[in-house]
């Protein structure tokens, strides 16, 4: 909250194509958030409906942050005033364009007590950044189930060829990457780094938790009667759940956010790390390029994250209970998957 008590929401739209998948995101700092999205939208329908659901969601006097200038401007400038005056149309006495998410957002805005501001995206804001990558998870889930609606027709229709292959690389903005089902239920896993887990070297907390693991995919695997794991094969718990998974006699397919993303490590864990995808029975890259920056790369692995959890249908998180960030990563596993989300205590036992 700020001094005014106004409560501040950051909002975000986002499209592959422009028309195309649309997605929306709302978060409050250090709070809720929200996002959803649309089949066939725009940019600007989708930055629109993302100021319009958070104030629909989040009640009292609110500071929307956006990095919209058509929707920050709007308020600031008055234009919703002369649209009113002119019948809904604009200076050039056109229709006014998205008029039916304009006129609830202006009902709103004039019904509460609402205020805009305008923030530069993609300039290391954390909570705009939050946004975006909400709303490139309602662009994800559309892609998702356009493709599955596609698998779907296509089931219904003569074999014309085999299909592509899981591991082809491509921009998951564009062209997104699923797994075809093969009967088995997919577990994913994400948790701590190594210096969580006792270190770099093998030790203890490592040999206890890829203990837990092992015990938890063969559990799963006896009770669903097949298991998949999806695992970044990232150091600390993600190549822990690849040897668990070797352990425990079940598939593992490494899910890699970009290219060879073990270039820069140490010899001993590119080695490691080579060893681990050979051993994969598939492999899924999220993208097409390596990132050129280290927010650049943290933004990639927040969209393999939910990749994840739209590809998955069980979770496993290595968490300490204490990390702000990976706690948050487990209340977006539970939104997406539901109660099959088990956490596993680096100091401890697992629990549901």
């Amino acid at each position: 909250m700020t001094e005014s008590n106004r409560t501040v929401v950051y909002t975000d739209g986002a499209c592959s194509g422009n028309p195309g998948p649309g997605g929306w995101g709302w978060v409050i700092p250090d709070g809720e958030s929200g996002f959803g999205g649309a089949p066939h939208s725009t940019n600007q329908r989708m930055e629109l409906t993302a100021a319009l659901e958070a104030v629909r969601a989040i009640p009292g006097p609110l500071l929307i942050v956006s990095d919209s200038t058509y929707v920050v401007n709007c308020f600031r400038d008055s234009w919703w005033r002369g649209w009113i005056k002119r019948g809904w149309k604009n200076s050039k006495k056109e229709p006014v364009a998205n008029r039916d998410l304009w006129e609830p957002l202006v009902e709103l805005y004039q019904e509460r007590d609402l205020e805009f501001e305008w923030v530069k995206g993609h300039s290391g804001d954390r909570w705009n950044d939050r946004a975006d990558e909400l709303a490139v998870r309602g662009v994800t889930a559309q892609q998702n189930v356009t493709a599955q609606q596609n698998d779907t027709a296509q089931q219904n229709e003569p074999a014309m060829s085999s299909p592509p292959a899981v591991g082809a690389p491509g921009d998951m903005a564009e062209s997104p990457v699923t797994v075809d089902s093969d009967g088995s239920v997919r577990v994913a896993v994400i948790g701590h780094r190594p210096p969580e887990l006792g270190g770099y070297d093998d030790n203890p907390i490592a040999t206890r938790v890829r203990g837990q693991l092992t015990e938890i995919f063969a559990a799963k695997a006896q009770l669903h009667g097949a298991i998949t794991v999806l695992t970044g094969l990232q150091l600390g718990a993600e190549q822990l759940a690849a040897e668990a998974a070797l352990a425990a006699g079940v598939p593992f397919i490494a899910v890699l956010a970009f290219p060879d993303p073990a270039a820069r490590w140490p010899k001993a864990s590119q080695n490691r790390f080579d060893a681990l995808l050979e051993s994969a029975s598939d492999v899924v890259v999220l993208a097409s390029k390596v990132p050129e920056s280290t927010q650049a790369a943290a933004k990639a692995f927040g969209r393999r994250d939910r990749w994840l959890q739209s590809e998955a249908q069980e979770a496993v998180i290595v968490w300490d209970g204490k990390d702000r960030w990976l706690g948050r990563s487990v209340k977006d596993f539970e939104r997406a998957i539901g109660d099959d989300v088990w956490l596993v205590s680096p100091a401890g036992a697992s629990e549901m």
